[in-house]
């Protein structure tokens, strides 16, 4: 496994650096076999504290990413690596639970919404249209909603378009600002 670990604008010493190739390792190999590296950078936050963030790319499509501040450099990495742990362990955890259930997931042809009323917010004029700032190609999964949750989880994403597995419409599910999932598929014809 390649772990890259890098320094920016601090040294950090060869110890840690041994420390955070051998404790990445360790999860991985606990959790995931199959990783393809990791890159673990270390800085300064903007209260002179140490950062550490961990970005693993798990598999297509799937990067952990953490970070973690502390007053020494040590203790960030090892609150950024608990936290790529945590992700892995659920991660897992989804998987044997998924495997589990052997596809005996039902859809809901009239699911229950709950509507929420919102805040009478003003129709602002735009001076024109918004900038383009990123651009990308990504593969759209054939998942059930909880995997396609997952999914979303693991990329680190806002929102996943998928094309739903048990009704093979293209649905989408985001978080929303309250910190819950929404679902969104489409009207019936």
């Amino acid at each position: 496994m390649d772990v890259r670990v890098a320094n920016h604008q601090v040294d950090t010493g060869e110890s840690l650096r041994e420390h955070a190739e051998r404790r990445i390792a360790e999860i991985t190999e606990k959790y995931f076999s199959r990783s393809i590296g990791a890159n673990v950078t270390f800085g300064r936050g903007p209260s002179n504290d140490f950062t550490c963030d961990i970005v693993a790319p798990v598999r297509q499509g799937v990067v952990l990413k953490a970070s973690h501040n502390a007053r020494e450099a040590e203790m960030a990495f090892n609150g950024a690596a608990d936290r790529i742990e945590k992700q892995l362990r659920r991660y897992m955890r989804r998987l044997k639970d998924h495997k589990a259930d052997d596809g005996a997931q039902a859809y809901v042809e009239n699911a229950g919404y709950t509507i929420f009323s919102g805040s009478g917010g003003g129709n602002e004029d735009e001076a024109g249209s918004p900038t383009i700032v990123a651009e990308t190609r990504v593969d759209i999964p054939d998942s059930s909603v909880s995997d396609a949750v997952m999914l979303m989880d693991l990329r680190n994403t806002n929102a996943l378009l998928f094309k739903n597995s048990g009704t093979g419409e293209l649905n989408m599910v985001y978080r929303r600002e309250d910190g819950n999932i929404g679902w969104v598929e489409p009207r019936a014809s």
